[in-house]
């Protein structure tokens, strides 16, 4: 079960997630992104409650990234051990910007 949080403020946009982000979830918080992303500059992660993160759920961190690119910054904060294992075993942490 992932849950979505998310907190707009003019062109800024925290999403906090906990739970796991995989297969299952990760076609959700696509369709959130995508929903809310138009006129964001500055977009956070806010992982601190993050269980679990799958290929899936990396998959649409890096989508967005390329998304934030275009149009602002991404910043992924709060990593527990485990998410921030996973980003340095596939090379996320080189990609991401990472606090």
């Amino acid at each position: 079960m992932l849950n979505i949080e998310k907190k707009a403020e003019g062109s800024n946009l925290e999403i906090a997630l906990s739970g796991r982000l995989d297969t299952t979830t990760a076609p959700d918080l696509e369709n959130e992104i995508k929903g809310n992303i138009d006129g964001v500059e500055n977009l956070v992660f806010n992982l601190e409650n993050l269980d679990y993160i799958s290929s899936a759920g990396l998959r649409v961190l890096l989508s967005t990234q390329k998304i934030m690119n275009k149009q602002g910054s991404m910043v992924v904060k709060n990593c527990a051990e485990e998410i921030m294992e996973i980003f340095e075993v596939t090379g996320f942490s080189d990609i991401l910007t990472i606090e």
